[in-house]
């Protein structure tokens, strides 16, 4: 009998542990959309273009693989567009170059204003349960 409970309870321990982290990647997504406002407000349209432009390119991605789009199944990313999806959805990318950007030469804050739009792009697809893909182009965890 126990064995039969026991699953039940990792599996409801596991939803926890995934909502949990769903929240905090939200709360990440409300975080870096402020700072890419208050950047926005603090130097001028250029910061909002870039902000914008960046919150948009990572699914730009997906025109990668439009020519296979046909091909593929619902909810699929065609396999030649996944390698470039999952570098522009890993929140390392953006983070090492707002780290990069903290401490180089260049103090242009355009670029940062991107960089956190980007990194609000790639928290807002975790916290809604959109992640990195795999070979075949489907979500990890998914199938």
């Amino acid at each position: 009998m126990s064995a039969i409970t026991a699953p039940a309870k990792f599996s409801g321990a596991r939803t926890a542990v995934r909502t949990a982290i769903r929240v905090a990647w939200f709360a990440g997504a409300l975080f870096w959309t402020a700072f890419a406002v208050l950047e926005g407000v603090n130097h001028g349209w250029l910061a909002v273009l870039a902000a914008l432009a960046f919150f948009i390119a990572p699914d730009l991605t997906f025109l990668a693989g439009l020519r296979d789009a046909r091909q593929t199944e619902r909810g699929q990313l065609p396999a030649r567009a996944v390698p470039f999806y999952n570098a522009a959805h890993r929140a390392l990318v953006p983070f090492a170059l707002m780290i990069a950007y903290a401490f180089g030469p260049i103090a242009w804050a355009p670029i940062f204003a991107g960089l956190c739009g980007w990194l609000a792009h790639i928290s807002f697809d975790r916290a809604f349960g959109y992640g990195l893909r795999t070979k075949d182009g489907f979500q990890r965890g998914r199938r």
